[in-house]
C-alpha cells in the first residue's frame, strides 16, 4: 500500500516501481446495491431539481403578472401598465440565470471545502429557502419575494449543475460511469418535461395553485435531506482531496458490494500523483498562455452555441410562442409539454450516438438541423395569416429544433470542455465556461421578450444567422474528441519544451483546421 507510485507524462500510462503495468489489479464493477443506488437517487434529486426550475416559470407567467398588477394597485391605487410587467417578468426569468452563474462559478470550490455531501445537504437547505420566498411572496403580496426566490434558487441550480455530476462520476465504477453521466441529464430534461405537466390549467398552472407550482421545487431537496445522510462521501473525494484511504476503501466495499477494491484504490492513487505532478492554473493564465487559448475560444463558444442558439428562448417562451400560432392558452400549455418530452427521448436516444458518431459530428448536425427548422419557423410565424395549417407546422417545426437541439448542442458543451483541456488548467477552464454559459442564458432571458415584441414573427432570425457563425466555426475548429486521449487532443495546441521556448510549426495547426479528422 505504500509502494511508491510513478507517472509516465509522456505517454499518460502508470506504473509501480520494480512492477509490470499489468501485475496491477483489475479495476472493480462489484454490485448494484441499495446504497449505490440510494446515492443515484439522491445526487439525481439535484439534476432534477435544476430541470424543473428550467421549465416551471412557463405555465404561471399570465398568473405572476396579473399578480403584479393586483399588487401595485393594492399598493398605489394604480394598475401596472403592460410593458412594466413585461420587463419585470423578465427580470424574474433572468434572476435565474444570475444566481445560476454564481453558484456555477462557486461549484467547485463549493463541492472542494465542504465535500460532495455535505456540499450537497448544504445546497438542499438552500434549495428550501428559495422555496419558501417563492410560495410564500404571493401570501405576503410581495412580486419581489418571489424574484429574490428565483435568485436563489438560481444560486441553488448553479451548484447543483456541478455537484451533481461530480458525486455521480466519482461514486460510479467503471463498467456504469457512462450510464450515469447520462442520467444527470436525464434527470434535467425529466424535471422540465415534469413542470410542464404539472403547469397545466387543470392541474396547478391556474390562479389558485401557481404558487404551489413554484414552491413545489421543495420536494427534490426535502428528498435529498432524507436520503443523502444515509449515503457515503464520494471515495475519490475522501482519498484524492483529503488523503483518507482507509475510509476511500470502506465506501467503496459498501457500494460495490464486494471486498477487493484494489484496483479502484490504485487507480485513485494514480489520480492523485497525476493532480499533484501538474501545476495548477489561473483563469488569467488561461487567456495569456498561447496553448491554452484557442482550446479555451472553442470551449467558450461551444457554450455560447448552446445558450444563443434560441433554446431557451423555447423553454422560456414556448407559450407565448405557441399563442401566437394562434392556439387559446389552455392548447398552448398543454403544447409546451411536447418540449419536455422531446427533450427526454432524444436524451435516452444520444446515450449510444456519442461514442459512436462524435461528439464534432453530433454538434454539427444539431446546429445544421436548428438553422433549418429555425428559417422554417421564421417562415410559418410570418405566413400565418395567409395559410391556415402553419399554426400547427410551427409547432411541429419548434420540436424539431428542440429534437436536433437534444442530438448534440443539449450536452456536448458541458463534457467537450474537459476533454480539450488537461488536469491543471481544466477546472479553470470550466470555471470560465460555466460563468459564460449562464450569462448567456440571462441574456436570453431578458432581451427575448423585447425582441419578440419588436420583431415579432421574425424574432428568430437572430438566433438562425448565430447558428450558422457557430456552425461555421465548429467545423473549422473543433477536432473530433471520439477514441482519443487528452494528451492526443491537448497535443494540438501545446508549445514545445518550457512556456519560454517556441510554439510548434503554425503550418500544423493551419493543417488541422483544414482537416479536423486528419490527426
Amino acid at each position: 500500500m505504500g509502494e511508491k507510485v510513478e507517472v509516465s507524462k509522456t505517454y499518460g500510462t502508470t506504473e509501480k516501481a520494480g512492477v509490470d503495468v499489468q501485475s496491477r489489479p483489475t479495476t472493480s464493477t462489484g454490485k448494484l446495491t441499495l446504497r449505490l443506488l440510494m446515492s443515484i437517487f439522491a445526487a439525481a434529486m439535484g439534476s432534477f431539481q435544476f430541470g424543473y426550475n428550467t421549465g416551471v416559470i412557463n405555465a404561471p407567467e399570465a398568473r405572476i403578472k396579473e399578480f403584479m398588477n393586483a399588487t401595485s394597485i393594492a399598493r398605489d391605487g394604480q394598475e401596472m401598465d403592460v410593458d412594466t410587467q413585461t420587463n419585470l417578468f423578465a427580470v424574474l426569468v433572468a434572476a435565474f440565470a444570475i444566481g445560476g452563474a454564481v453558484g456555477g462559478l462557486l461549484a467547485g470550490l463549493w463541492a472542494d471545502f465542504f465535500g460532495r455531501k455535505k456540499g450537497t445537504l448544504l445546497n438542499a437547505v438552500i434549495g428550501i429557502g428559495a422555496a419558501a420566498l417563492l410560495y410564500f411572496g404571493r401570501m405576503a403580496a410581495s412580486y419581489e419575494m418571489i424574484i429574490v426566490g428565483r435568485l436563489v434558487v438560481g444560486l441553488n441550480c448553479g451548484l447543483y449543475t456541478a455537484l451533481a455530476p461530480i458525486y455521480l462520476s466519482e461514486i460510479a465504477s467503471v463498467n456504469i460511469r457512462g450510464a450515469l453521466g447520462v442520467l444527470h441529464q436525464l434527470f434535467v430534461v425529466s424535471g422540465i418535461l415534469i413542470s410542464q405537466i404539472l403547469g397545466f390549467p387543470e392541474i396547478l398552472g391556474n390562479n389558485a395553485y401557481w404558487d404551489v407550482l413554484l414552491g413545489l421545487t421543495a420536494i427534490p431537496c426535502v428528498l435529498q435531506l432524507i436520503v443523502m445522510p444515509f449515503c457515503p462521501e464520494s471515495p475519490r473525494y475522501l482519498l484524492i482531496t483529503k488523503g483518507q484511504e482507509h475510509a476511500a476503501q470502506a465506501v467503496l466495499r459498501s457500494l460495490r458490494g464486494i471486498d477487493n477494491v484494489d484496483g479502484e484504490i490504485s487507480e485513485m492513487r494514480i489520480e492523485a500523483e497525476q493532480a499533484q505532478s501538474e501545476a495548477k492554473v489561473s483563469v488569467i493564465r488561461l487567456f495569456k498562455k498561447r496553448s491554452l487559448r484557442m482550446p479555451l475560444v472553442i470551449s467558450i463558444v461551444m457554450h455560447l452555441s448552446q445558450q444563443l442558439s434560441g433554446i431557451n428562448a423555447i423553454f422560456y417562451y414556448s407559450g407565448n410562442l405557441f399563442k401566437g400560432a394562434g392556439l387559446d392558452e389552455s392548447t398552448a400549455t398543454h403544447a409546451t409539454s411536447g418540449v419536455g418530452a422531446v427533450m427526454v427521448v432524444m436524451t435516452l436516444v444520444t446515450i449510444p450516438l456519442m461514442d459512436r458518431v462524435g461528439r464534432r459530428t453530433l454538434h454539427l448536425i444539431g446546429l445544421g438541423g436548428m438553422a433549418v427548422s429555425s428559417i422554417l419557423m421564421t417562415v410559418c410565424l410570418s405566413l400565418l395569416d395567409r395559410v391556415g395549417w402553419f399554426k400547427v407546422a410551427s409547432i411541429a417545426v419548434s420540436l424539431l429544433f428542440v429534437v436536433f437541439f437534444a442530438l448534440g448542442p443539449g450536452s456536448i458543451p458541458w463534457l467537450i470542455v474537459a476533454e480539450l483541456f488537461s488536469q491543471g488548467p481544466r477546472s479553470a477552464a470550466i470555471s470560465v465556461s460555466v460563468l459564460v454559459n449562464w450569462v448567456a442564458n440571462f441574456c436570453v432571458g431578458y432581451v427575448f421578450p423585447q425582441m419578440q415584441k419588436g420583431l415579432m414573427s421574425y424574432s428568430f432570425v437572430p438566433f438562425t444567422v448565430l447558428i450558422i457563425l457557430f456552425w461555421i466555426f465548429v467545423f473549422m475548429f473543433l477536432p473530433e474528441t471520439k477514441g482519443r486521449t487528452i494528451e492526443e487532443i491537448t497535443s494540438i495546441w501545446r508549445k514545445d519544451g518550457d512556456e519560454g521556448d517556441k510554439p510548434r510549426s503554425e503550418s500544423y495547426l493551419v493543417s488541422y483546421q483544414k482537416n479536423p479528422n486528419s490527426l
